[in-house]
């Protein structure tokens, strides 16, 4: 047995882990986890089950578990374990992570074909951060004696997420739409899609948006016409998070004295579109909640946008709003494609190595960003709103308004790499972070700061929830 030499505060394997390997004979090395390493080397491990029981699944990073094949070979419709039972199962013995060791559980195993052709293997130790290098050969005669093994993974090499050929969007959704409407597609997009319409407050504050002389009063008089909104900006100017001197005592107040004009206009706006399409009932497990999730990215945005060099500096109120409306595509999916909306949960579930975009793209032939990027244009939003939508997960995007897209990605990369959001946590390259004028240090800075408030951001995120 060997293992490689580390710093004091370096993690290590966990103890149970080593000590089975010891009592197994398998000679390993302890390799720490970083974004350079081979994915067709890295065993991705995932618990599923039924009511016949358990069952282990393994199969490489490089692909993805394909819920429909594995039914087609076991006649089973398995999912991925209730997180509750799973972290109390790993809590038995002190593991952070599933690792990917048969013999810790005493579920049966199926694992993919593939995983055995390359001849050194990463599994997952339990620990984050910890992989072990085991050879192939070895795996294969001490661990995967009792396993079966199967084709069932779909290699990432035959699927492409449209990140950067926009002017593709309208014919893939359609094809998309057309694949589970199975009806004649109509000639218009705009009619295949039932979006419902804009509501009145929502068209009243998008006109006001895009009108460079709107003024407070503007704003205060459209928000007083509609009574829930007007509740939640005097709560949110009453919040802890902007902790504002004295008693909010009208909307003009709030707007005046705490929030001001683009603030209140931005979150409106986020309220009234995330109210025109509901939260699905149905989630990823894991996932974090929608509009925690968009007020954590809208924040985090907001800092980075003031941390910027003056003269490169986007308009702060658009960055905030893409922020905001970054994940909207998601509540679009479930309202477009609901029968297949659980479906694409599930996938998620076990297949937490990688981006969403992949299940999309696999499951359904386009993407979240995709979709909502276009409802955006159909909205008639401001263009920069959309481009970041479109092409929020391609770091090396340097298009027109590429700021608003790489401000996004940049904010969701920081957050994953902190364990809010959902998905792999990617690296930050460094064109990325000098496209923006930023350093890495002042980026982590800002996340940072952000995340000193996550109580008040929680509660402030409960308020889109209600009414």
């Amino acid at each position: 047995m060997t293992e490689v030499a580390f710093a004091p505060d370096t993690p290590h394997a966990p103890s149970v882990i080593r000590l089975m390997l010891g009592k197994l004979g398998i000679a390993y090395e302890e390799v720490l986890d970083h974004h350079g390493l081979n994915a067709a080397r890295k065993v991705q491990a995932v618990l599923l089950d039924d009511s016949v029981g358990a069952l282990m699944v393994l199969f490489s990073q490089s692909q993805l578990l394909d819920l429909n094949r594995l039914t087609e070979l076991t006649g089973r419709r398995l999912t991925a374990v209730p997180t509750e039972r799973l972290t109390k199962m790993l809590g038995k013995h002190n593991l952070s992570l599933l690792p990917g060791l048969p013999a810790l559980t005493s579920s049966p195993c199926l694992y993919d074909e593939s995983l055995l052709r390359e001849p050194k293997l990463l599994i997952n130790s339990g620990e984050p951060g910890v992989l072990l290098e085991i050879s192939s050969e070895d795996f294969k005669t001490t661990m995967l004696t009792k396993a079966s093994a199967a084709n069932f993974g779909e290699n990432l090499t035959s699927i492409r997420p449209n990140l950067d050929r926009p002017d593709d969007d309208r014919e893939e959704i359609t094809q998309a739409v057309q694949a589970f409407t199975a009806r004649r597609i109509q000639q218009r997009l705009e009619a295949t899609i039932e979006i419902p319409p804009l509501a009145e407050t929502a068209q009243k504050i998008i006109k006001l948006r895009v009108d460079p002389n709107a003024t407070i009063d503007d704003i205060t008089g459209v928000v007083e016409t509609d009574p829930a909104l007007a509740a939640q900006v005097v709560s949110w100017a009453g919040s802890p998070y902007y902790a504002s001197p004295g008693k909010i005592r009208s909307v003009e107040d709030a707007i005046v004295r705490v929030l001001g004009f683009d603030l209140v206009i931005n979150l409106a706006l986020g309220l009234a579109l995330g109210k025109t399409l509901s939260l699905p009932k149905d989630h990823p497990q894991h996932s974090t909640p929608y509009w925690q999730q968009s007020i954590y990215t809208a924040a985090v945005i907001e800092g980075l946008t003031r941390a910027m060099p003056r003269a490169q500096r986007p308009e702060a109120g658009l960055t905030y709003l893409a922020g905001l409306l970054h994940n909207f595509g998601y509540l679009l999916l479930a309202h477009v494609f609901p029968p297949h909306f659980s479906l694409i949960c599930r996938h998620l579930e076990v297949n937490p190595h990688l981006c969403h975009s992949f299940v999309e793209q696999h499951l359904l032939g386009i993407s979240r960003e995709q979709i909502g990027s276009w409802l955006m244009r159909y909205w008639d939003m401001p263009e920069e709103l959309a481009t970041a939508l479109r092409f929020q997960h391609d770091p090396a995007y340097d298009g027109a308004y590429a700021e608003y897209p790489n401000l996004v990605c940049l904010s969701v990369r920081l957050l994953r790499s902190r364990g809010i959001g959902s998905g792999p946590d990617e690296d930050i390259p460094d064109a990325l972070l000098e496209r923006l004028g930023l350093s890495r240090e002042k980026a982590n800075d800002v996340v940072s700061k952000v995340l000193e408030a996550e109580v008040l951001l929680r509660e402030l995120a409960s308020q889109f929830t209600q009414g």
